[in-house]
């Protein structure tokens, strides 16, 4: 069963790959690149502060201040995030607003997902 197939069938009817079968090698080639993506602590609070954000979008004027980097810092660890597919953005007037990618996100959690309750007496 694909990743694809697993989020067409829901979380109720599935279990994540890693803890039922091995990903395929086209399964692990689709994913690596997120998880590549996410490997820098900037870059993974930035998602989660996206991700987060109340009205589910975020200014990128309201990201800078949450860092001890420069601006430009943010900007490239953006870029790495949209060029992964794990954010969007809009150009509004002077600023970029972000909203993170429910897709991806949703492809991601079929990986990492938990595992199926283990019923007490059946292990």
């Amino acid at each position: 069963m694909s990743i694809q197939d697993r989020l067409a069938a829901g979380a109720a009817t599935w279990c994540a790959p890693l803890t039922c079968k091995p990903l395929s090698e086209d399964e692990a080639a689709e994913i690596a690149p997120l998880f590549k993506a996410l490997a820098d602590p900037v870059r993974l609070r930035l998602l989660s502060l996206i991700a987060s954000h109340e009205g589910g979008e975020v200014c990128v004027c309201d990201l800078t201040v949450a860092f001890d980097v420069t601006p430009p810092t943010i900007s490239h660890h953006l870029k790495v995030l949209r060029q992964a597919g794990l954010i969007e953005g809009d150009r509004r007037g002077t600023w970029v607003y972000y909203r993170a990618n429910p897709e991806v996100l949703a492809k991601l959690a079929a990986v990492i997902g938990p595992a199926p309750a283990v019923q007490a007496g059946t292990a």
